[in-house]
């Protein structure tokens, strides 16, 4: 998996970090805030993802935002239930969001091996400076600007995925090439955005993305479900490669 390899990208939300339930409950808080009463909003997130993925505009979230506005018949504007989704989440991501079992250790492995670190998200950079300056679990771990030599967020590509333009943006700005760089991923828009790059991906096990499972399984180049795996994957190639 990381013969010639000198890049490793990361996805961060599902991939890195549990956040997607986060993202489920914020958006629950926020629906039933615009209902104006307390209900379970089955398949949440098959919603969202759905949505967003047929997003136009330069901003998908607030696009989102202008859909809930719409379907639940709500006063406020799209500005005004993006700002309550960025106050309702706002707790959760300083202070609840954290690094998947032993992702933390898989990052500062990779890092003292050599390998170039890359992160390629849609989060918002809000989100990252969240990440960044307050979620204590994350900057104790690893710090995100110590662990990453590039950082590219939603705001610094024009395509979301699967459109490959953030991993293209990467690979030129290092210099390398599709082939030297190994991505890490947890969705299916994810995998076909690694895919349509040209660059070989694997990916990392979130329940959250269970529907588009047998699509992922079958697009991606390496299957883990834990970085536990991950780690055992890297000590056997460490060892074949003294043999």
């Amino acid at each position: 998996m990381l013969k010639n390899k000198k890049v490793i990208i990361f996805d961060m939300d599902g991939t890195l970090i549990d956040s997607i339930g986060i993202w489920n409950k914020t958006d629950e808080i926020l629906i039933n805030k615009l209902n104006g009463h307390t209900t379970s909003v089955p398949n949440i997130q098959q919603m969202r993802d759905s949505i967003l993925a047929e997003c136009k505009s330069d901003d998908i979230y607030l696009e989102y935002c202008d859909y809930l506005r719409k379907k639940y018949n709500s006063n406020l504007s799209a500005q005004e239930i993006l700002e309550l989704r960025g106050k309702i989440s706002d707790y959760y991501i300083k202070n609840k969001i954290d690094y998947k079992p032993n992702a933390d250790r898989v990052l500062h492995t990779l890092k003292n091996m050599g390998y170039i670190l890359a992160l390629a998200t849609t989060t918002t950079n809000i989100q990252l400076d969240a990440y960044r300056n307050y979620n204590k679990n994350i900057k104790d771990k690893a710090d995100i600007d110590e662990m990453f030599s590039i950082i590219l967020s939603k705001e610094d590509v024009k395509e979301k995925k699967p459109s490959p333009e953030v991993h293209n943006k990467i690979v030129q700005l290092l210099g390398v090439r599709p082939s030297d760089c190994l991505i890490l991923e947890d969705s299916l828009i994810g995998v076909q955005a690694a895919k349509n790059a040209g660059i070989e991906v694997a990916v990392m096990y979130d329940k959250y993305s269970n529907n588009d499972r047998e699509e992922i399984n079958r697009l991606a180049d390496y299957r883990f479900n834990s970085f536990d795996e991950v780690l055992i994957c890297i000590d056997k190639e460490e060892m074949e490669d003294e043999r």
